[in-house]
């Protein structure tokens, strides 16, 4: 699966320096040839179009994005290899503060491991690969994972679209021995029950953790309304700081079920209403009648995948905002979130504003929002900051 010989493939560049020294994919329109016979998901050696090394990545030819680089020393990319990663994306995040009862272990290209993905819940590591290259070598990540963390179950929850583009079958259940069905972990004063292989991502959002904690500090004594709700995170953290009621609204009815069982663990099912609707619809509803709110949560899932639907992206969101401002009372709290990598921040600042001017309200900016730090963003590699937001309060 790897080499660390004159005998690895190598794939050479049309262009060098650049982009190419800190940006670790390569597309099919940037190779200038190949040396050798790779197999899909095989490590090659890169070359740049001045003929000097550049790192040394996975490589799929049925992708537009071919090869995404892995380390740009000239080294064997083996079980050593994914140890010593693991090992220091842990030390970053015990020496930040960052480890605790669930939290992201492995975040793709921020910590140098592009298309792997690994949450902890508990002593139980969830892992997703989203490339060939990954998927091949699980046996490697896992003895990595529990020389790191210790001697735990693995659960494997691939991620399906990454999988039928990169051309392998993507698994979901246990890696080589059976695990808990749930796990209970808490996340500063509240507690969420993950249930493992279910729902998306890999059970959890840990991507808004310090958002749910941030936005909660203000919720007290406030009417919440949580669109887009999934498993009840901000309604559970809103409510456990002191808001008086809370109304989850999601159309999945697995979703609410979380929401109604995290409810319950902390004690707040009896402030809390579930509707199972359409959050774009409920929010229409809910201005003709004239609601108030002191929070609105708008958390959606991505309105698109692709660069060429942003327009199509910025109707969606403009809507949902234009909605949930003019539900604000005075002194209401909007936060408001995309988590659409192609929607830049200064993009989404613009379509919320634009939803102030449509909905005749002004708002004050209390502070940009973004992903927990177990989330590393990398600055030569922007993909690398997918969610992005703005609390509002409204004047």
């Amino acid at each position: 699966m790897s080499s660390d010989d004159g005998n690895r493939p190598r794939l050479h560049l049309t262009r060098a320096g650049g982009r190419t020294r800190v940006h670790p994919w390569i597309y099919r329109g940037e190779i200038a040839g190949l040396e050798g016979e790779p197999e899909p998901g095989a490590a090659v050696t890169v070359i740049d179009g001045s003929g000097a090394f550049a790192g040394v990545g996975f490589y799929n030819p049925r992708t537009s994005l071919a090869c995404r680089i892995l380390t740009r020393r000239e080294e064997a990319v083996d079980a050593a290899f994914f140890a010593a990663r693991i090992a220091g994306a842990l030390a970053y995040r015990r020496a930040a503060g960052l480890a605790s009862d669930a939290y992201r272990l492995v975040w793709s290209e921020g910590d140098g491991l592009p298309g792997l993905v690994v949450d902890r819940y508990g002593a139980v590591s969830v892992v997703q690969c989203f490339t060939l290259g990954m998927s091949r070598v699980i046996d490697w990540i896992a003895a990595g994972l529990r020389a790191a963390v210790g001697d735990g179950p693995v659960y494997l929850a691939d991620d399906p679209a990454g999988a039928r583009l990169e051309g392998f079958e993507p698994r979901r259940g246990w890696l080589d021995r059976e695990g808990p069905e749930t796990v209970t972990v808490r996340e500063g004063d509240a507690r969420f029950r993950v249930r493992l292989g279910a729902g998306h991502k890999t059970g959890f959002y840990l991507d808004q953790a310090e958002n749910r904690a941030r936005v909660g500090r203000r919720a007290a004594g406030r009417r919440v309304l949580d669109a887009f709700s999934y498993s009840g995170g901000f309604a559970v953290h809103a409510l456990a700081a002191g808001a008086e009621h809370a109304i989850c609204l999601d159309s999945s009815p697995e979703a609410l079920a979380g929401a109604r069982e995290n409810l319950a663990l902390n004690g707040l099912a009896e402030r809390a209403e579930l509707r199972e609707v359409n959050a774009f619809d409920e929010l229409r509803r809910l201005e003709r009648e004239h609601a108030r709110f002191g929070l609105v949560i708008l958390d959606p899932p991505p309105f698109t995948r692709r660069r060429d639907a942003l327009e199509a992206a910025r109707r969606g969101y403009k809507e949902i905002n234009l909605r949930a401002m003019r539900l604000l009372g005075p002194g209401g709290l909007l936060a408001t979130f995309s988590c659409s990598h192609h929607v830049s921040p200064a993009f989404f600042e613009d379509v919320c504003r634009a939803a102030a001017e449509d909905a005749g309200v002004t708002l004050r900016t209390l502070g940009a929002l973004t992903q927990s730090g177990d989330h590393p963003v990398l600055l030569t590699v922007p993909e690398t900051r997918y969610l992005k937001g703005l609390l509002l309060e409204r004047l």
